[in-house]
């Protein structure tokens, strides 16, 4: 890896309050994943609580030669999903980076 990249992971742990089967979570999540990708291009995903019908675990990852950057690049997909995806309950996120 070039010395000079910095991956920045954000980690959301998500509420869905409401969501009665996996369908239904999946219809919430899918589209804001979409729209993250294409906004923000950056690579998002579910990554953990898959089973549970109104919790979700989200990674973003964004590289770029600056971690700083980074971070508030990542901050900014906060606040986006938090204003665009009134839905969805984000309970905490961590920003870390190497």
């Amino acid at each position: 890896m070039d010395e000079n990249a910095t991956v920045s992971l954000l980690t959301l742990e998500l509420h869905l309050p409401g969501c009665k089967s996996l369908k239904q979570k999946r219809s919430l999540l899918q589209p804001m994943l979409v729209r993250l990708h294409r906004e923000f291009n950056i690579s998002a995903a579910e990554t953990a609580r898959m089973d549970q019908w109104d919790d979700a675990v989200v990674s973003c990852v964004v590289v770029s030669n600056d971690g700083r950057h980074n971070q508030q690049f990542l901050a900014q997909v906060v606040s986006y999903i938090s204003n665009r995806f009134p839905e969805i309950e984000v309970l905490a996120d961590r920003i870390e980076s190497r």
